[in-house]
């Protein structure tokens, strides 16, 4: 079924046809119903082209020598056949039956034995421009269009594909690593939270040292929980159930794990505190609510600053801020120069990394350096809402084209190009953009419609010069008919006229006075144009026993 937009577009191409027709029939003489006739066959022609091609082909080609007004219609016909008509085998029949016909229709209507093989010549050459090479430039085109389509499909098919295999080997090595982590850190934190509880209950402790090992107790408790969450996200993409402990990590946490967002800061400072660094929070603004993944980086980013601060600057005074601007929130956290000289300290170097690349996923940004008289700052500025982060592979990228917009073909709707794009502008750009393999098939379009385009040109000139040649052999001057005298023998008057053996005579013969019984007669046009357009001066020399017997000028009607 057409689209509205389809059948608007058939039905104003078939009313120009029509008018085409009915125009062209008028100019040579046609009136009445016959005009009529013709418009409606046009119209209905234009509208059957698509479903019937092979039929309407033929048919136009065989009735356009006979109906001058279908020679506009023929060139729309030839158009859609060249892409209607399936396989290239039924499509060069189609086309070699529809020449044959017209040429046969063309001989019929014209014939003249004498200039069979002029009118052939100029027929074929007719049939070549206005019926073959738009036949020929609408099936490239088409078979372009449709290996682009086929290119495109197998482009999406071919990144789904990846897509499977890549996300495949990314499951697989997270439950490598995921297991990895589980057998390795999780026994060792194990180790850790056992024999820190049991030194916790030891009486020789002091209350200060039992205090820091209470700390230590729950960093380890801590860490196993955060471990088990990692671990269940590495393995199925999910955070791991909460499994509660004998020991709360935090007081007034329920569940038994530590906050994750700007709720767990307070817990951050005071486990800091407690293992005897000096920390000073300060919250500024009106405090807004933030999205659970822009919350959970600000906690991080304070939990990697603090860290780096104890590593790096033990005993330095650290600063930490929480600001509620009015079109971000910003997390500072500053420390001054290090007291003393740092321990030797353990580090994978990739904290500080890893918080620009959980800002950016936020679409956020993190700001880490030095301070004026020593320090180290580290600065994280957050949206309130959350921003999609760019893919590092663009999934939807059919050659280069970025975009799923459908493009409406027939028997369907398929994905490709841009939106709103039309698909010349899409291989434009592509072209433009360069690359053999994107540039090639332009190329190689261009070069075949420029051969189209020289081959065409050659038989234009051709033609030209062949018309030009045959005006010359058909056509004399009134004052070379005048100065021809009745009685002057015949082979002296055609060695000074033309031979008349040519197709612009066509049809001049027979259509004057009665010729003379047993004479042989010679109609040249005249140089001079008639009295309308419908007319056309003659000369007629009229031959019999070797002798000129009669000449006569009249007016025949085209």
């Amino acid at each position: 079924m057409w689209s509205r937009r389809r059948t608007a577009g058939e039905a104003v191409l078939a009313v120009v046809m029509a008018l085409l027709a009915a125009g062209t029939e008028e100019l040579l003489g046609g009136e009445g119903g016959q005009l009529v006739v013709v418009a409606v066959a046009a119209a209905l022609l234009s509208l059957l082209r698509r479903r019937f091609p092979t039929t309407v082909l033929i048919a136009t080609a065989a009735l356009a020598p006979l109906v001058p007004g279908f020679g506009v219609l023929l060139i729309l016909v030839g158009w859609s056949a060249g892409r209607y008509v399936p396989g290239a085998g039924r499509a060069l029949a189609v086309f070699t039956v529809a020449y044959a016909v017209n040429l046969g229709a063309t001989l019929v209507e014209s014939w003249d034995l004498h200039r069979v093989l002029s009118v052939a010549l100029l027929s074929t050459l007719y049939f070549l421009a206005t019926t073959l090479a738009p036949g020929l430039a609408n099936r490239y085109w088409t078979q372009r269009r449709t290996l682009l389509h086929a290119l495109q499909e197998r482009n999406a098919q071919l990144m789904r594909e990846r897509l499977m295999v890549a996300g495949q080997a990314r499951l697989r090595e997270r439950q490598r690593i995921a297991q990895d982590m589980h057998d390795s850190l999780g026994h060792q934190l194990a180790l850790i939270s056992v024999h820190t509880g049991a030194l916790e209950v030891d009486r020789e402790l002091t209350d200060r040292q039992r205090q820091a090992v209470g700390v230590l107790r729950n960093a380890s408790v801590t860490a196993m929980h955060e471990l088990r969450e990692v671990v269940g996200i590495l393995r199925d993409g999910v955070e791991a159930p909460a499994e509660p402990d004998l020991v709360p990590v935090r007081a007034g946490d329920e569940s038994g794990r530590a906050a994750r967002g700007t709720a767990g800061i307070e817990g951050l400072v005071e486990a800091a505190r407690a293992a005897g660094n000096r920390v000073e929070l300060r919250r500024l603004g009106e405090h807004q609510p933030l999205p659970p993944a822009v919350d959970h980086a600000a906690y991080r980013v304070v939990q990697e600053s603090l860290t780096n601060a104890y590593k790096h600057a033990p005993g330095a005074l650290i600063g930490v801020e929480l600001r509620y601007e009015p079109d971000a929130f910003v997390v500072e956290i500053v420390n001054e120069a290090a007291a003393e000289a740092p321990r030797d300290v353990v580090s994978g170097g990739q904290g500080l990394t890893g918080l620009h690349e959980r800002a950016r996923l936020v679409g956020g940004i993190v700001h880490v350096g030095p301070v004026d008289g020593g320090g180290f700052r580290v600065a994280g500025v957050l949206p309130y809402g959350v921003v999609e982060a760019a893919p590092l592979v663009d999934v939807a990228d059919d050659f280069r084209q970025q975009s799923t917009a459908p493009l409406a073909r027939d028997g369907g709707r398929v994905p490709v190009g841009p939106t709103d794009w039309t698909l010349t502008e899409r291989e434009l750009a592509m072209a433009m953009r360069g690359g053999r393999s994107r540039s090639g098939g332009v190329a190689l379009g261009c070069g075949i419609a420029f051969a189209g385009v020289v081959l065409l040109l050659i038989a234009a000139g051709f033609g030209l010069y062949f018309m030009v040649g045959s005006m010359k052999e058909g056509m004399i001057e009134p004052a070379q008919y005048e100065a021809v005298r009745v009685g002057t023998a015949e082979q002296e008057v055609r060695d000074r006229l033309p031979s008349g053996d040519t197709i612009v005579t066509t049809g001049l013969h027979g259509k004057g006075p009665q010729e003379p019984a047993g004479s042989s007669c010679l109609v040249l046009m005249s140089s001079e144009m008639g009295e309308d357009l419908d007319t056309e001066p003659v000369f007629r020399f009229c031959f019999k026993d070797g002798k000129l017997i009669e000449k006569k000028s009249y007016d025949v009607k085209r």
